[in-house]
Order: structure tokens, then sequence, then C-alpha cells
């Protein structure tokens, strides 16, 4: 039974046995040679790169499809968007990275559907989009030609 419970006991502390004066001298060039060490400066961050890190929080992919490019001749551009995120976060990331001026978003959830392979069941993933509409003129390259 006192085994059972010997992780309840304090550890005695274990005396510190003494280095070698070879291994002090070691330890002394490793902290010298890592107080010689300069660290490199950060670039600075320029306000493309903001706007593009803020982009990919809110979009994930423009979507691809057969619907969606016919909606490119009425200057609608549909994107795949994380779910949490609003009209105007996506209208500020759309203006931002594309410099274009967005006149509506609109927003569809695209809810999670049953499939089957066979006797087994399961869920395609769900998924937020958002329809972008812009104004006379403007252009998205969303795939380059």
């Amino acid at each position: 039974m006192m085994a059972v419970l010997d992780f309840l006991k304090k550890k005695s502390k274990k005396v510190k046995e003494a280095k070698k004066p070879s291994e002090i001298k070691v330890e002394k060039e490793i902290t010298e040679k890592k107080e010689s060490v300069k660290i490199p400066q950060s670039r600075p961050i320029k306000t493309r790169d903001r706007k593009v890190g803020i982009a990919y929080r809110v979009l994930k992919s423009p979507q691809v499809t057969e619907k969606s490019t016919d909606l490119t001749e009425k200057n609608q551009y549909t994107f795949k968007v994380w779910p949490e995120v609003n009209k105007v976060e996506i209208k500020k990331a759309i203006e931002d990275l594309y410099d274009v001026n967005v006149l509506s978003v609109k927003i569809i959830k695209v809810p999670p559907k049953r499939r089957r392979l066979g006797r087994t069941l399961g869920w395609r993933k769900g998924y937020k989009k958002a329809i972008i509409k812009l104004g006379e003129g403007q252009k998205i390259e969303v795939l380059p030609r």
C-alpha cells in the first residue's frame, strides 16, 4: 500500500555535482559566442504586405465554376470566405487587395450535404461564399490568361 502513495512524498533535492574546469571553459565560450551574434532587424512592414495579410484572413479562394464565370460578364466575382467574416470585412479586403471599387457584397452560406459511397455515409463540408459586384469598367483578374 505504501508504494502506491509514494508519489505524494516530497522528493529530496539532489546535490549538484562539481563541474570539471574544461566544462566551465566550454560554457563560457558558448555564452560569449551567443552575445557576439547580431540579430538582424526585421524589415519594416509595407502597406501592401499588411493589406495582403488582412485579405488572406478574410478570403479563402476565388470560386471558378461555370456560373461564376458567367457572372463576370455582369461585373460580379465569387470568392470562398471564412465563416466568421462579414460583408464590411470582405469589401475592405477586396478593395485593398485588387484596388477596385466594390459596389455590393452578397453572402451565401452553403450548407453541408449528406453524401454516400456504397454503404458508407458521410457529409460534404459546407462553406460560405461572397458575390462581389464591382463598379463599371473595373475588373479582377481571377485566372491569369
